[in-house]
């Protein structure tokens, strides 16, 4: 009965072992580089093609292999124009246009129009590809006091929810004033909210470019708070690699031009793939992203910062 028994606990022990290396192998690779990639656009006054062969990447701090860096399709994108439900009724005027974009996207491309109050984004669906449809969803705010919240749990909130689950380049364009009310003062020393910083950081894992025009007739009024906002979409823009299209005093008289600048960003977008290293132990760190080219005449635009692992699979 001895023997039985050892050799029984002998097979239950190799059983063990048979089932437990799978899984010993697959945290070994999920502490290891994974293929990431990263969305970035190019600025350039005559449209000029990025040459691979100029570009660089450092991820914490290391040198790291560019795999591939490839234009993007544009009815591949996903592009979400995110509306502050607070902007007054002078928007009115901008309607028109933002309809006009909308159906002037490259066929395929699929779009969402989404209202930011209370917190949270709300839209009539998700993302989709008939333009026609889409446009005919965008109304005018409803310019209630105090129901603009924060635009930044707003981006915190959508992203994190994305609603869709297909692979593709993700853009953001926010319409606010970008005020945060709720990080106190808007004064010129109290430029560092826990909530922007936040917001971008979930930008980052989520993998979007955010992209904003400064529309400051929504919620708090006054110069410093118009700094404020200002200051608060150029960071998030920046650091997800998109741009920040409208920084002077009041708001646009037309958003055309700046909506078209959003149109030939996301034209001239890459998506370029490299090595980084994860933590399975933290599966939400972040890690430090730096790419650059040496190209003349071309301005390169990314995240700093991604999460290993995305888009990469």
């Amino acid at each position: 009965m001895f023997t039985l028994n050892r050799s029984m606990a002998r097979l239950a022990c190799v059983s063990l072992l048979a089932g437990a290396l799978p899984l010993v192998a697959q945290e070994l690779r999920n502490e290891g580089p994974v293929a990431t990639q990263a969305t970035v656009s190019v600025e350039s006054k005559q449209s000029v093609p990025l040459d691979p062969a100029t570009v660089k990447v450092e991820v914490n701090g290391h040198a790291t292999t560019l795999t591939s860096i490839t234009p993007i399709q544009p009815g591949t994108a996903q592009v979400a124009i995110l509306i502050d439900d607070g902007l007054r009724s002078s928007f009115g005027n901008q309607v028109g246009e933002v309809k006009k974009f909308i159906n002037t996207l490259p066929e395929g491309t699929q779009v969402l129009v989404g209202y930011m109050r209370n917190g949270s984004v709300m839209s009539q669906g998700g993302f989709s590809a008939d333009h026609a449809a889409v446009a005919a969803s965008v109304r005018m705010p409803l310019s209630a006091v105090g129901i603009s919240a924060s635009p930044y749990f707003c981006l915190s909130d959508f992203v994190k929810k994305w609603p869709s689950r297909e692979a593709g380049p993700r853009f953001v364009l926010m319409l606010s004033n970008g005020v945060d009310p709720y990080n106190g003062s808007t004064s010129l020393m109290n430029q560092d909210s826990p909530y922007v910083e936040s917001a971008q950081a979930d930008a980052q894992r989520a993998g979007v470019a955010v992209y904003a025009v400064a529309y400051s007739n929504a919620g708090m009024r006054g110069e410093r708070a118009s700094f404020s906002g200002q200051s608060y979409l150029n960071q998030v823009a920046d650091a997800t690699g998109g741009r920040s299209f409208y920084n002077l005093d009041g708001s646009p008289v037309s958003l055309s031009p700046y909506l078209k600048a959003f149109r030939s960003a996301i034209a001239e977008s890459y998506t370029a793939t490299f090595m980084a290293s994860s933590d399975h132990e933290k599966p939400n760190t972040l890690a430090r992203l730096k790419i650059t080219t040496s190209q003349p005449g071309l301005k390169l635009h990314a995240p700093d910062a991604v999460h290993p692992g995305a888009g990469g699979e």
